[in-house]
């Protein structure tokens, strides 16, 4: 997920939902040990297998990020259409 990318609805949550800030931040974290670990020349079978399930970990909390975001979404619309 693009944090530096300006939304109104990712902004919003970043400053009243603890959960999605944590989740914000475990997303940042795996993006940069991931770029830690492509940086390396000659990877060797640990790093090459944490490097695969810090993509299957990044991606997860990337999903759980957008549900978030669905939900927090539906939820604002039905309030402003009721």
């Amino acid at each position: 997920m693009d944090m530096t990318t300006p939304n109104v609805l990712r902004d919003e949550l970043m400053k009243e939902n603890q959960t999605f800030r944590d989740l914000v931040q475990k997303h940042q974290n795996y993006e940069k040990r991931l770029t830690e670990l492509a940086s390396l020349t000659y990877p060797n079978e640990d790093e090459m297998s944490e490097e695969s399930a810090l993509k299957k970990k990044k991606l997860a909390v990337k999903d759980e990020l957008y549900a978030i975001m669905q939900a927090y979404s539906n939820t604002n619309k039905a309030a402003v259409t009721h």
